[in-house]
């Protein structure tokens, strides 16, 4: 096995800053498709919900194939004298921005069907599944070489939450209130061409986050190219993956907790303007999700070294689980109510939110510990891959409920029963994915507080047995 050398170049402030802007720049984009391009493909394209759906869940299966082969790429390339994965970031910020772009074109209104529905499956896989991928997968898999230290590396976790909470206040409070229009009946109505224009805007903050993580950043632990020279074939890295009961627990969590916050997401752009008919309050409902994050950011790292990463992660979406509960039980009108108990799951999951990156971190770890080769990218990108499915799932499942209640998205007005009915799933499957989520880490996921710092400590003693030699 190749030898792991670091440099000296001391970690700091800086390559926290850097991460954070990488995380910035891909939720301009990811997050701005999880709430928004649902709405843009039904309400400005007037493509079913079901169809759309289905783009989601086709997509997917093309990311199958699309992710893995990315993580092996990078795990596999040479290193530049700028590292292994910082150039990808440099290569394809300007082609994921554009791609993003062209999703929201609202000229095609008044193309045909058939046309419509062509150009919403090219231009999203071509962002999604292949510009998307081939940026996000390099920037995760960075974490693991920044530093070497566990603390250093959990600090990146909070950081890169943070460039996800600002994007989130930025995208979920500030999209709404230029997207959405008020028309001579008080209906809450798309704006199509300024939802162009607020993509395009979005396209170019996240090409300038991208380049200030690119310049912010230091590759410091570098692994030499003999290390990587092993390949097993990809059914048996599959194979070993699939045998990480770490790596299983962490996916299928992620799945729980992706499919509840993105439809959640979704859905509330309905909730919010047909059932409440208060797109102020849309944005009200995202800033109170952001701003527990941010109060309890500096708190993060010394409250996961205290209580676990994994015990704060089931305790906190057992707090959003039970919020959720409440809120279906209770089917307020009200939307200063309905914030405000949904405030108890933010406080929750909040901080586990701030830590959901160093779990990867620890289940590359756990993988070194276990078979001996450290796989950053290939296992980086098996849980972006599952972090995707979570998103069409969300997507698909949103859309079809939305079918099944009756939503029509040729009406402006919706029936009550259909207003009823978004309720619904805004509250109660969501509670069910949250409580999915904590079972997922209480049975399957091992990766308690003693393990992660018994895995830490043979790697260190790893680390300074090849370095003897």
């Amino acid at each position: 096995m190749g030898r792991i050398e670091t440099e000296k170049n001391t970690f700091g402030i800086k390559d926290k800053i850097g991460y954070m802007f990488g995380d910035f720049g891909n939720d301009f984009t990811f997050l701005f498709a999880s709430v928004f391009l649902m709405v843009f493909y039904t309400k400005v394209l007037g493509i079913s919900a079901g169809m759309v759906g289905t783009l989601f869940l086709v997509a997917r299966c093309v990311d199958a194939f699309t992710d893995i082969t990315m993580g092996r790429i990078v795990d596999r390339s040479k290193p530049s004298k700028d590292g292994r994965f910082r150039p990808w970031i440099l290569r394809m910020c300007g082609p994921v921005a554009l791609a993003s772009f062209l999703m929201y074109q609202g000229g095609m209104k008044d193309a045909p069907q058939g046309l419509k529905i062509a150009y919403m499956f090219v231009t999203y896989i071509l962002w999604g599944s292949i510009f998307y991928t081939a940026t996000n997968i390099p920037y995760g898999s960075m974490a693991s070489v920044l530093s070497p230290d566990a603390d250093d590396r959990a600090s990146l976790s909070t950081f890169r939450s943070v460039g996800a909470v600002l994007a989130q206040l930025i995208v979920g409070v500030g999209a709404p209130l230029l997207v959405y229009t008020t028309d001579a009946a008080g209906n809450q109505v798309v704006n199509e061409e300024r939802f162009t224009i607020v993509a395009g805007a979005f396209s170019v903050a996240a090409i300038i986050c991208y380049l200030l993580c690119y310049s912010m950043t230091t590759e410091r632990v570098k692994i030499e190219r003999q290390e990587m020279k092993e390949d097993t074939g990809f059914l048996n890295t599959v194979k070993s993956l699939l045998s990480n009961r770490a790596l299983l627990g962490i996916i299928l969590a992620a799945l729980f907790l992706l499919v509840a916050q993105i439809m959640t997401q979704s859905i509330n752009q309905y909730l919010f303007i047909d059932y409440f008919k208060n797109k102020e309050a849309l944005s009200i409902m995202t800033l109170a999700g952001v701003l527990p994050s941010l109060v309890l950011a500096p708190f993060a790292v010394p409250m996961s070294k205290k209580f676990g990463k994994k015990e704060i992660g089931i305790f906190g979406c057992l707090c959003g689980a039970v919020s959720c509960f409440f809120l279906f039980f209770l089917h307020t009108k009200s939307a200063a109510l309905y914030i405000g108990i949904n405030v108890l799951g933010f406080l929750g999951f909040g901080i586990f939110n701030l830590i959901l990156w160093a779990f990867i971190t620890d289940v590359i770890d756990d993988q070194e510990v276990r078979t001996g080769k450290r796989e950053d990218g290939t296992i980086y990108a098996t849980y972006s891959f599952a972090r995707k499915i979570g998103q069409a799932f969300a997507g698909g499942l949103g859309g079809y409920a939305l079918g099944i209640i009756g939503f029509d998205s040729g009406k402006t007005v919706q029936s009550q029963e259909v207003l009823d009915g978004i309720y619904n799933i805004a509250t109660l499957l969501p509670g069910i994915l949250y409580l999915g989520v904590a079972i997922s880490l209480l049975f399957l996921y091992p990766l308690n507080k003693k393990q992660v710092e018994e895995n830490i400590a043979a790697l260190k003693q790893k680390r300074e047995q090849e370095s003897a030699r």
